[in-house]
């Protein structure tokens, strides 16, 4: 059952396109890859932090080979010019790992007027995966690889009449509801590209209880009440280091047993080493169509193979 960062077969040659490689998970697994030999492309909003992050992979991997790509999920048009820079340097994009997102924040619209959290941690990278797709479908054994949560299962399929909650919004349902929307997306981009008979695969997985700077920026904000401040303390006392917490979504991007469809999440539920997780049927196949129809419908781009 114990896998780890040295169970990752070689990476030289491959590209990676990591969202949020700047920092918690997402530098962790940029940092394994790179250490593997993977071209790593970072994805991220905050410039600083990612040259202060480009330079701890660089640290932790001489001669690691890494960019930077200025990109906002919660700016449809940021996605659309960070996926056409990914675009014009790579035409084959062997792992695309949508790791980025937000929890629990105050009631609030991203810039094109999407509720925050599924404008940020689905729609965003709805429209990423879209452009990017073409490249890597051109990959000999392309995955794309969607950040989940156990938060799913206080989510539900998403209300093609009020995706944004603007009838009544709360914050961790809004999490809930944004996390769900991942693991259909990724089970849902599967099915579409089983059914194209693609070489491609998409999978999730989730990190349990790590403690990364998602805690600790939820309790900032304020959006997630007690329950933010509790997952806070608790992710400082007893949560996974990100090293730890990014294994999972490392195996499911390099693990050559890892099938499509699946995900992947600690042994423990919220601890121990990366394995896959039972996938439970009800209410999916309703909640992929309401998510296909509402997506393509607010971004007006559409994931059709």
């Amino acid at each position: 059952m114990s896998w780890s960062t040295a169970d990752i077969p070689s990476q030289s040659g491959r590209v990676a396109v990591i969202t949020g490689a700047n920092g918690g998970l997402g530098l962790a697994t940029a940092r394994a890859l790179a250490g593997k030999g993977a071209h790593i492309v970072m994805a991220a909003r905050n410039q600083s932090k990612a040259r202060d992050a480009e330079e701890t992979i660089r640290r932790a991997a001489p001669g690691a080979s890494v960019e930077i790509v200025p990109l906002d999920l919660a700016s449809q048009a940021s996605v659309k010019q960070a996926a056409e820079t990914v675009l014009a340097g790579h035409d084959r994009i062997d792992l695309l790992i949508n790791n980025a997102g937000v929890m629990a924040t105050p009631e609030g619209r991203t810039a094109d007027g999407f509720e925050t959290q599924l404008g940020t941690n689905h729609l965003g990278h709805w429209t990423w995966t879209a452009l990017l797709l073409p490249a890597v479908r051109q990959a000999p054994a392309g995955r794309v690889v969607t950040l989940t949560s156990i938060a799913q299962h206080q989510g539900g399929n998403l209300d093609p009449a009020d995706p944004h909650l603007h009838r009544r919004y709360r914050p961790w349902k809004a999490y809930g509801n944004s996390k769900l929307a991942n693991l259909h997306f990724a089970i849902g981009l599967d099915r579409r590209l089983r059914a194209s008979g693609d070489r491609a695969i998409a999978l999730s997985a989730h990190p349990g209880l790590t403690d990364s700077e998602l805690q600790s920026t939820t309790h900032a904000s304020g959006g997630g009440g007690i329950a933010g401040w509790l997952g806070d303390v608790g992710a400082d006392l007893v949560g996974m280091t990100t090293d730890r917490g990014a294994l999972s979504q490392l195996r499911a991007a390099t693990d050559p047993t890892a099938r499509g469809g699946t995900l992947y999440g600690p042994a423990f539920v919220s601890f121990g080493p990366p394995v896959r997780k039972p996938l439970f049927p009800f209410g999916v196949d309703a909640g992929i169509r309401a998510l296909w129809e509402i997506s393509e419908r607010e971004t007006g781009v559409p994931i059709r193979l």
